[in-house]
């Protein structure tokens, strides 16, 4: 039978692109448009959402038809509804839906209520070099990629960096200033997978780069909620699987 191509959802505040002339510039359509037209042109079924609209775009129905929920914030993570965050939480738990997190979304409320720690870092916005090392070859998301990858300029995100220990760490950085980072990042989480990707803060052209996006890609299908997933059976349970007398 043939996997159908993961159903995604890109979320972006929508903010810097309308009032920041370098951001616009680098993304006159939006950070998600950007991030969608390389998942399209590889098949995949992608919508987006912003912060503005009723609900932030995430309504229960809307999240209920996504397999994987791709993350873009920054400025505005206190804007985001406590409810909608609690719902993206509930369905990457308890229904299996993925969560790719991306750059400054470290600090957003879904990622942080998932991880369970202040996410808390080191950063330095220098336009610097960072080389992305795999750590990780034989990983999903590593698919395609070379031993590294160079990005000319890119903002610093340095250790420590609170979360939980990975249980898959597949990209750490280094930047020509001397930090590291542990830059791609995956959990388990009840039903669901997250993905961490730190490169993209929004003045840089990071997410035009070939293999940012084609790393992105890999995330996605690494963290899509398999078909036929069941949600497990819990609470109190009045009959037996066998006679108790």
């Amino acid at each position: 039978m043939t996997q159908r191509a993961p159903r995604v959802v890109i979320w972006n505040e929508f903010r810097h692109e309308r009032t920041n002339e370098a951001v616009a510039a680098h993304y006159p359509q939006g950070i998600h448009e950007a991030l969608a037209a390389p998942l399209r042109a590889a098949g995949l079924e992608v919508a987006t959402a912003t912060l503005d609209e009723p609900e932030h775009g995430l309504t229960e129905a809307r999240l209920a038809a996504t397999d994987v929920l791709v993350w873009w914030g920054h400025k505005a993570h206190a804007e985001v509804s406590d409810a909608v965050a609690e719902r993206v939480k509930t369905r990457v738990t308890e229904h299996g839906m993925g969560l790719v997190a991306l750059h400054s979304s470290h600090f957003s409320k879904p990622f942080m209520a998932l991880m369970g720690t202040g996410c808390f870092l080191k950063y330095r916005v220098a336009g610097e070099r960072e080389r992305l090392w795999v750590v990780d070859p034989g990983h999903p998301v590593a698919a395609g990629i070379e031993d590294h990858i160079d990005l000319d300029h890119e903002e610093m995100y340095g250790e420590p960096f609170d979360v939980p220990p990975p249980d898959d760490l597949v990209f750490i950085s280094w930047f020509k200033g001397g930090e590291v980072f542990r830059s791609g990042s995956g959990w388990r989480r009840g039903m669901g997978r997250v993905f961490y990707f730190r490169p993209g803060h929004e003045t840089y052209p990071t997410y035009h780069h070939p293999q940012i996006q084609r790393v992105i890609l890999n995330a996605v299908r690494w963290a899509a909620r398999p078909e036929g997933l069941t949600a497990p059976v819990r609470g109190r349970r009045e009959s037996p699987l066998e006679d108790l007398e």
